[in-house]
């Protein structure tokens, strides 16, 4: 047996759990949670198992009883355990009774949400800092103080290697495999979300095909805002009876209901200067190869500038708009660790964009511009200045995260953060 690989989540999980009764760890599947819960739970029951799912239903309160951290593995295949573990807590409330995985919110939706009980944890696929890559330098946590120290650091991963990264995957088990292996793993992944997860939580998908053609549409959109229409039109070129607006919010409903989408939200303050700040989300799956998998990329492909998938608008390449999701994929999990949450600024004309905006409950904030690029020159950080003349004191630190060697404070105060440097 392998030895587990330390997640940063371990360490808001043994926070959590050692002061609240039950915790829930959602995220897709294949992203560790499972062997993330096991190294904390005492006594064991996984719904994915049949004996053990049959047993339970007979003898459904079993589920709550045994040593404690109890994990309930896969919970969403039997949606009554949620309320189960609710009134257990609530007739006794003491800390570290319950662990929770879900690769799935369920079709059935609990009786009651649980809150006050049960703290959901969002898992993701490994970030960068997460992938043995070498030392990480530059921490969130110290962007966050505002006191814009000075930036070290040296790493030796190149432009080749985080392309290298993107078609790896952050699935712990799926990127350790070989090229061809790993292929065939993503692509069985994506198999298995349609033809057997979405027929679990009660979806009746009628045409599969159009479904998987709609998802390669937005894995195209990725790091865009492209509007739902657009990706629908890419989905179904030159076809006359495209499928009803109303048919492709659904599936976007399912596949965020099995964590495969997780959009960026907009940025849109309360109580400021800006005026005409754009609403859309930034269109991001759940791992950046998930894309290029669906998109039938590889290194070389992207590397090379190849023009694939369906036709949709965005600015600069198709490497630069995955790389982007890697660093937002691991700018998600920095952030969480810091009680902090990731969003975009946009204007409605697109004249002005901040690709992430991590935001403090105080409501300060760090805006991170993300380029493929060693080099950072000017107009690489216009945006950036044209935030701090908007917010001024709200805005903590500022930088670039680029494919660079070193990280370093350019003369007017912008970060330049190799991705490879950024930790929590």
């Amino acid at each position: 047996m392998e030895a587990y690989l330390p997640r940063i989540v371990d360490i808001e999980l043994d926070e959590l759990l050692a002061g609240l009764p039950a915790i829930s760890i959602e995220g897709p599947r294949a992203v560790g949670k499972t062997e993330t819960a096991l190294q904390r739970a005492a006594t064991v029951y996984c719904l994915d198992n049949a004996a053990q799912a049959e047993t339970l239903q007979a003898e459904p309160d079993r589920i709550v009883k045994g040593n404690a951290p109890i994990l309930i593995d896969e919970w969403q295949r039997m949606p009554y355990s949620w309320d189960m573990v609710r009134r257990a807590v609530d007739q006794n409330p003491v800390a570290s009774q319950f662990l929770l995985t879900g690769s799935a919110a369920p079709a059935e939706s609990p009786t009651h949400s649980g809150a006050g009980r049960i703290v959901t944890v969002r898992m993701r696929p490994l970030s960068l800092a997460e992938r043995n890559l070498g030392e990480s330098t530059v921490a969130l946590k110290e962007l966050l103080a505002g006191r814009r120290p000075p930036l070290q650091g040296e790493t030796d991963i190149g432009l080749v290697d985080y392309v290298a990264e993107i078609v790896r995957s952050g699935f712990p088990a799926i990127r350790m495999l070989s090229d061809r292996l790993r292929r065939v793993q993503l692509d069985s992944y994506l198999d298995r979300i349609l033809e057997h997860d979405l027929s679990n939580l009660g979806h009746n998908i009628r045409d599969r095909a159009t479904l998987r053609r709609w998802m390669t549409a937005f894995a195209a959109a990725t790091s865009t805002t492209a509007s739902y229409a657009t990706i629908q039109d890419a989905a179904t070129p030159g076809e006359p009876d495209k499928p009803a607006r109303a048919t492709t919010a659904i599936y976007r409903r399912m596949l965020e209901q099995l964590w495969m989408i997780e959009e960026v939200p907009a940025w849109l303050p309360t109580g400021n200067r800006f005026r005409r700040l754009a609403s859309s989300p930034v269109h991001q799956l759940a791992d950046p190869a998930l894309a290029a998998r669906l998109l039938g990329v590889d290194i070389d492909a992207l590397i090379n500038g190849a023009d694939v998938g369906p036709p949709i608008p965005r600015d600069g390449t198709l490497l630069g708009a995955l790389f982007e999701s890697l660093v937002t994929m691991s700018v998600r999990t920095y952030a969480q660790h810091n009680e902090a949450q990731v969003s975009h600024l946009r204007t409605r004309g697109g004249e002005q964009e901040v690709d992430l905006i991590v935001e403090k409950a105080d409501g300060s904030v760090v805006a991170l511009e993300v380029k493929l690029s060693a080099l950072v020159n000017d107009s690489d950080v216009r945006h950036l200045h044209w935030l701090a003349r908007h917010i001024g004191p709200r805005l903590l630190d500022a930088a670039v995260i680029s494919t660079g060697p070193q990280a370093y404070r350019r003369h007017d105060g912008i970060g330049v953060i190799p991705a490879a440097l950024l930790s929590p």
